[in-house]
């Protein structure tokens, strides 16, 4: 996302963008992302939330997201719903495809398949970095379950410390959710396939052998990561019958349970108990490339970030990585032609 905003706004600022798209269609994992773009109410209540994170870069979040979010509707992109559904938080839910659709028209020049900048950008050039982070990689390295693009891998992590940059968070961090146990998830079952109701479940890993204790926080990235430290990344979900009918969002717990049994995963029943056997998996990885208020890479020159690329926004917790990628991507264009 924020390498499409990042063109968008540069355009209408007057420039000529190119936008090199290693993957073979625009998007990332915008495209197959809820797409709610969302903050938290108050800077307080981000670093509440996440209290490893960069205060100063939280609070552009805070200050800008509102105003970027109409950027976004004056471009045309299509909105679901107004609100999160979340007490904690406020935004819009867009139609991802559409969102990503407009945003494509808006940046111009792309070009689909292509890697980092060569000689398409001059020495003047300043270059934005927004790969989408390295959950690929992650995913390979540690066991889990892809649930982002196929083409994170990295590069634009390597390209900017080749360059001197720094980094900024846990690089070992990530965002992700518990997916049925069944191998390899189809991209359109990203969504379809969350099993989101940890805070109503006994959760044990595979064999049994340790539990997790306590509440998980309310977006359970705690618990997904306690999971990918398990045994192959297993865990069991266990809950009674009473708690099938809870809602997390827009399903119950039962329909969540059901769609994992229809994918394939183990599911048993006994004593009045259902247990699913799950995976962590990994969306977005939280470390990485550190920046400065106007999205510049520490250590760089000319070298600016956006987008998941960037680390220490929303270490020890979790924030909006699409919130995140608007106003960064659009502050990295500023910025670049501020000094062009």
């Amino acid at each position: 996302m924020a390498g499409l905003v990042a063109a968008a706004w540069a355009r209408e600022l007057g420039a000529e963008p190119l936008v090199l798209e290693k993957g073979d269609r625009a998007g990332g994992s915008m495209l197959l992302s809820s797409g709610v773009v969302w903050r938290y109410r108050s800077l307080d209540a981000f670093q509440a939330e996440c209290p490893g994170g960069d205060r100063a870069l939280q609070q552009e979040i805070i200050e800008r997201l509102d105003e970027s979010l109409e950027w976004l509707q004056s471009l045309g992109a299509p909105v679901v719903a107004r609100e999160t559904g979340n007490p904690r938080t406020v935004g819009q839910q867009f139609d991802s495809r559409g969102l990503t659709e407009v945003l494509l028209r808006a940046a111009g020049q792309v070009r689909i398949g292509h890697g980092l900048p060569g000689t398409e950008a001059g020495p003047e050039s300043p270059v934005l970095l927004a790969t989408g982070g390295f959950p690929v990689r992650l995913a390979r390295e540690r066991g889990l379950v892809l649930r982002a693009n196929r083409w994170s891998e990295g590069e634009g992590l390597d390209h900017a410390l080749a360059r001197g940059a720094k980094t900024a968070g846990d690089l070992d961090e990530f965002y992700g959710r518990a997916m049925p146990a069944v191998g390899e998830v189809a991209e359109r079952d990203f969504v379809r396939l969350t099993q989101l109701y940890g805070r109503y479940a006994t959760v044990t890993s595979h064999d049994l052998a340790e539990r997790f204790e306590g509440e998980p926080s309310w977006s359970e990235t705690d618990l997904v990561q306690q999971i990918a430290r398990w045994p192959e990344a297993l865990a069991w979900y266990t809950v009674e019958q009473t708690a099938l009918e809870e809602r997390v969002r827009e399903r119950t717990v039962g329909e969540m349970i059901e769609r994992a049994r229809e994918a394939g995963a183990p599911v048993k029943q006994e004593d009045g108990r259902i247990s699913v056997l799950v995976r962590a998996s990994v969306t977005q990885t939280l470390g990485g490339l550190r920046i400065d208020e106007r999205a510049r890479v520490v250590g760089t020159q000319d070298l600016y970030a956006a987008g998941a690329d960037v680390g220490g926004i929303s270490s020890g917790g979790y924030s909006s990585g699409l919130a995140a990628a608007l106003v960064f991507g659009r502050i990295a264009a500023e910025e670049a032609l501020s000094r062009a």
